[in-house]
């Protein structure tokens, strides 16, 4: 099913007698697998709106974020929560789709400054369980249940409805960026390294720690963006304040060279074209590198990557092992793993007694026949 209007989609749903299995671009296949008709939002695509000197832009959920990339840069102009492209971590292809990233508030490197994605989303229209079209937000501000439905449905991976229409506002590209680099630092030395930049005055948009960097060798990573004679400043100072952790300190500022390495960092290209279940820990960053060291006690041959100043944590571990054995406080998401293995193992982090009782009665409420990825969630 590929409707090619928001009335399609909702008779669709209305119609629907069995479980649907909701779609972007088939990118992002995680979660516990989903028995049902595939209903894909592909055809629901196209920018309506894009108001440059607002910094606003309404585009159907179907339209591929790299249409609406290339929309944006011809206004030097770009999506500010950087959202991941999962294809080459996930080993699949298709395209990736603006709904996609909304329905799993798909954030990148530059969350610890700007915010998630559902910080960048002004309105949302969908189509619930019912098959009812519903909005909130956007330019008409219209709240038809009582909920902040924006903030709701950004990571709710259509369990509460099937988005067919996303606002964004949209940020202007930076004159000029700069990637201070430590190199040979410990995990340890590195996540203290990542805090001491964050923690600073100079207004980092990025920081990330790689064991194994593209080079094989560890790598700490600050980005610094904005107006030229800005970014020379903070490069400076931010050599300095990061000089006292010992290794090697550099300053990259060829802009395309900076791109390339937090893409790299953005898609956690280290563990593609790997075998093995990927994990994401979202943990203190203080108790990253811990967390980290319980993991290799039980498994030694860990791939791992740092991002948020430690905040997030990319591990790959052997197929079908539960990473949440390990005693720690956050959240783990099986993010790549087998059919059996994410049938077995709870995908996402287990809900506490009462937040699953408010999860359950809200899917209850925008589902009550329970169609729109049922199970997906656990």
């Amino acid at each position: 099913m590929r409707p090619k209007s928001e009335a399609e989609l909702a008779d669709m749903v209305a119609g629907a007698t069995a479980a649907l299995r909701i779609q972007g671009g088939g990118t992002r296949d995680i979660g516990a697998p989903v028995a049902g008709a595939v209903l894909s939002t592909g055809g629901l695509s196209g920018v309506s709106l894009y108001e440059p000197g607002a910094l606003t832009l309404v585009a159907g959920a179907g339209t591929p974020v790299a249409e609406i990339e290339a929309t944006l840069a011809s206004e030097k102009q770009r999506l500010a929560f950087e959202p991941m492209d999962h294809r080459g971590l996930l080993g699949g292809d298709g395209v990736s789709t603006i709904g996609g990233v909304v329905a799993a508030n798909v954030s990148g490197p530059r969350r610890i400054q700007v915010g998630a994605c559902r910080d960048s989303l002004l309105g949302v229209r969908f189509v619930d369980g019912a098959g009812r079209a519903l909005k909130n937000g956007g330019r008409v501000m219209k709240n038809v249940t009582g909920y902040d439905l924006v903030k709701l449905m950004a990571g709710s991976w259509g369990t509460l409805g099937v988005l067919s229409e996303v606002s964004l506002k949209v940020q202007a590209m930076p004159e000029a960026v700069g990637c201070v680099l430590v190199h040979g630092l410990s995990e340890v030395d590195a996540v203290s390294a990542m805090s001491a930049a964050l923690g600073s005055p100079y207004d980092v948009s990025g920081a990330a720690h790689a064991p194994v960097g593209a080079d094989g060798h560890p790598v700490t990573m600050i980005r610094i963006e904005g107006l030229e004679a800005s970014v020379a400043y903070r490069a400076a100072k931010l050599t300095d304040v990061l000089s006292s952790f010992g290794g090697e300190v550099s300053v990259e500022r060829d802009p395309d060279r900076v791109a390339a390495g937090w893409t790299w960092v953005r898609d956690v290209a280290v563990m593609h074209n790997t075998v093995g279940d990927v994990w994401r820990f979202s943990v203190k960053p203080s108790e990253a590198s811990g967390v980290v060291a319980n993991l290799r006690a039980a498994q030694p041959d860990l791939v791992v990557l740092y991002d948020w100043g430690g905040g997030l944590v990319w591990v790959k571990m052997p197929e079908g092992v539960d990473a949440r054995q390990v005693d720690f406080h956050g959240h783990a998401t099986l993010v790549r793993g087998s059919e059996a293995t994410r049938k077995s193992l709870a995908v996402f982090q287990p809900e506490p007694a009462p937040l699953a009782a408010l999860s359950n009665g809200l899917r209850a409420q925008f589902d009550p026949r329970g169609i729109l990825n049922p199970g997906l969630m656990g």
